[in-house]
């Protein structure tokens, strides 16, 4: 059954829209497993830029059916703003998007609970999403089939609200986020707008799956920010590395076809947590610059340092990585030195591995390596012997010590400025 995984191997925004929407060109169906509205995928075609936080980004192929798996958290008012501005690019979103009757729905009081809760200190982006799904694990959720039940739906609201003013008292009584008639007025024409869109999200999957036509699952954040396997609690609150997609879309293991890990050519990250490779000087404001690093959801600027291969090989052993897609190649244009970080030292020893430790990674310093940079430009080339000599080698020493061959290298933001190396896609199914 072909069912292929994109999944950030960082610390999230290595650029897996792009990646997903090149793909999706030979998929019948791409779904998102995990996240929320913080996963901001940007999708540059014929200078058109889209930045989609809960449609798949293979929406712009109008043959692809797009999927948001019972895994997600579904912002409805964020929703309906993502298909009207799809819609206002002449996209038809409506009669191929399908919402699971299992995923939970963020509500007005997951919001304020999260700006001013014990959240906002790990650089949440206080979209409520960790606190939806908070209630989802503490069984007190509203998922998207209530949608369909308005009756229910508002009983549930009421329930939810009236615990948590029990819960903290100190909750101001006239916050409009926890008044139930304003929550069910605003609630209700989103409601109508997004019910017809609910269905049964992993029955059109493993349909599809079934029939042989080929399933792309689009990852969220990155496999560093994963509930479970990332740098916790600085990490989002469901699981970004390969284990959500079968929860996320309720498909079996056995069904994954091919792995694809996307990394940027160096590496950078959102929030708080420990970060070994960040460069706070000069050289990290010239890659943010030039890698336009800046949040797609909230504008926040990322933390920037050098590729991290101890970080890398980690996402590769947990996800089982087959190929790599190297993105943004060409922001390290005309630099005179390139580092990569191989290892990292802590104290007396030198660490191979990425460390499970929250404290001991952030007492980790990183063991560089130079490498030549290159003085032609990378930016839109489209074949891999096109690339300068350093470019390549770079690359090959990436691919090396990561321990995976980059099947993708992108070249800018544009959907062709890439370079697809067949020989090493080919054999899972690709390119």
């Amino acid at each position: 059954m072909p069912l292929t995984i994109v999944v950030g191997a960082q610390w999230g925004d290595e650029g897996k829209g792009k990646i997903v929407d090149l793909l999706a060109a030979d998929m019948r169906v791409v779904a998102r497993y995990a996240g929320g509205p913080n996963a901001g995928h940007t999708v540059v075609v014929d200078d058109r830029t889209l930045v989609l936080h809960m449609i798949p980004s293979g929406v712009l192929h109008p043959d692809v059916t797009c999927v948001i798996g019972a895994g997600t958290v579904v912002d409805l008012e964020a929703l309906l703003t993502e298909i009207a501005a799809v819609e206002a690019l002449g996209i038809a979103v409506r009669q191929r998007l399908v919402v699971s009757a299992a995923a939970h729905i963020i509500l007005p009081y997951h919001r304020v609970l999260e700006r001013e809760g014990d959240l906002a200190r790990l650089g949440t982006t206080g979209r409520g999403i960790g606190q939806a799904y908070r209630d989802k694990a503490a069984r007190t959720g509203i998922r998207a089939g209530l949608l369909t039940e308005p009756a229910l739906l508002g009983a549930a609201v009421r329930e939810n609200v009236a615990r948590l003013h029990r819960q903290a008292p100190t909750l101001p009584d006239d916050a409009p986020e926890l008044d139930v008639a304003r929550i069910l007025a605003h609630l209700e024409d989103a409601r109508r707008s997004v019910a017809p869109l609910v269905g049964d999200a992993t029955g059109i999957v493993l349909s599809a799956l079934e029939r042989g036509d080929r399933v792309l699952a689009e990852g969220a954040q990155g496999t560093l920010l994963d509930i479970d396997h990332g740098t916790y609690p600085y990490v989002t609150s469901s699981n970004a590395s390969i284990g959500g997609v079968c929860t996320g879309l309720g498909v079996p293991p056995k069904a994954i076809g091919a792995v694809l890990g996307v990394v940027k050519a160096y590496t950078t990250r959102v929030g708080e947590g420990p970060f070994p490779t960040e460069l706070t000087g000069e050289m990290g404001n010239l890659l943010r610059d030039s890698g336009n690093e800046y949040g797609a959801v909230t504008g926040r600027p990322r933390r920037c340092g050098w590729y991290d291969a101890v970080a890398a090989r980690y996402g590769v052993r947990i996800n089982g990585l087959d190929a790599l897609a190297l993105t943004k190649l060409d922001v390290l244009d005309g630099l005179e030195k390139i580092d990569i970080c191989t290892a990292y030292k802590c104290g007396s020893r030198t660490l191979n591995d990425f460390p499970s430790d929250l404290a001991q990674l952030a007492a980790c310093t990183p063991v560089y390596e130079s490498m030549p940079g290159w003085k032609a430009p990378t930016k839109g080339c489209r074949r891999y012997e096109d690339l300068p000599e350093a470019a390549r080698k770079y690359i090959a020493r990436l691919e090396e010590i990561s321990g995976v061959r980059a099947g993708i290298v992108s070249t800018g933001s544009e959907r062709d400025d890439t370079i697809l190396r067949k020989e090493l896609l080919r054999p899972y199914g690709l390119g």
